[in-house]
């Protein structure tokens, strides 16, 4: 199951506002199939490709983010590096992270933390491992490997508080991490709180509060993001044939899209209550 978890992922974000970008209402989806990121409009509508297959050797791309400058990195999962692609135009701007730096073992997911440095979970060498901003240099571990019983690391995001929020899908877990030092702070999430079964995607909501894909239950959970107390299940499962949900994200309109690994959808949810919206995307082969 450890090969499908990374190899079979992708991850939605917004395009950041600039005279040069695409709308600000569009989103990108990351295409572990064709190795590329895909581009759609609010409808729904694809826009083409925003960075082509394979470029820069791209290949079983994961999770991606914009940086403080503006532009896109993604995580070549297969390669083990992370790629850097102009954020206006999707062009290619080079190798951020080399293939393995720092012990980077298979590339998930990339975040930036408060210190405008770039955090990336790494799912075979269950650690977490930090680097340069500006220039992609190694820093080491953040958060060494299994460091508070962290296995097969997924989805990472700062939390508002400026913690580290790692999804620890092997022990289906939360775990929190000191934002500076990288100290474990504890399990946000315990192990199978309202019944979470392999954890991946991780977003806060407008609300402040912690939404998690649960591979294996087909939901999405939502934890009190001051707490990590389970609050409700906010995507029931199977809604609108949610099947193995991974990336998640809340869009410019305020809605949960969930990308819906075994049926290759995006699905979309109403933001406030988790109804079902429709089908965002269907049949471009996402994995």
């Amino acid at each position: 199951m450890r090969a499908t978890l990374f190899l079979l992922t992708a991850l939605l974000t917004g395009i950041p506002t600039s005279p040069a970008t695409p709308a600000e209402a569009d989103l990108l989806v990351s295409s572990n199939a064709l190795s590329s990121v895909e581009r759609f409009d609010l409808t729904g509508a694809s826009l083409g490709s925003f960075v082509p297959a394979g470029s820069g050797g791209l290949t079983n791309p994961d999770g991606m983010v914009f940086g403080p400058d503006g532009n896109l990195y993604v995580c070549s999962a297969r390669t083990s590096a992370v790629l850097r692609y102009d954020g206006r135009t999707g062009a290619l701007l080079g190798t951020f992270v080399p293939s393995g730096s720092g012990g980077l073992d298979i590339c998930e997911y990339p975040a930036f933390g408060a210190d405008g440095d770039l955090y990336v979970s790494s799912t075979h060498a269950n650690a977490v491992f930090r680097y340069d901003g500006r220039t992609g240099a190694s820093k080491g571990a953040f958060v060494p490997a299994r460091s508070g019983g962290l296995a097969t690391p997924s989805g990472i995001v700062f939390g508002p508080a400026g913690n580290l929020y790692v999804s620890s899908t092997d022990s289906h877990q939360v775990l929190r991490y000191d934002g500076r030092t990288g100290a474990f702070l504890g399990a946000f999430v315990p192990a199978g709180s309202g019944g979470l079964e392999k954890p991946v995607g991780l977003t806060f909501g407008p609300d402040g509060n912690l939404y998690v894909s649960s591979l294996f239950t087909h939901q999405v959970l939502r934890y009190d993001g001051r707490t990590g107390a389970f609050l409700d299940v906010f995507v029931p499962a199977r809604s609108g044939g949610l099947n193995g949900p991974y990336g998640l994200a809340f869009g410019p309109d305020g809605n949960l899209y969930v990308v819906s690994i075994s049926s290759s959808q995006v699905l979309r949810y109403r933001g406030s209550d988790g109804a079902f919206l429709g089908a965002f995307h269907t049949g471009l082969p996402l994995f």
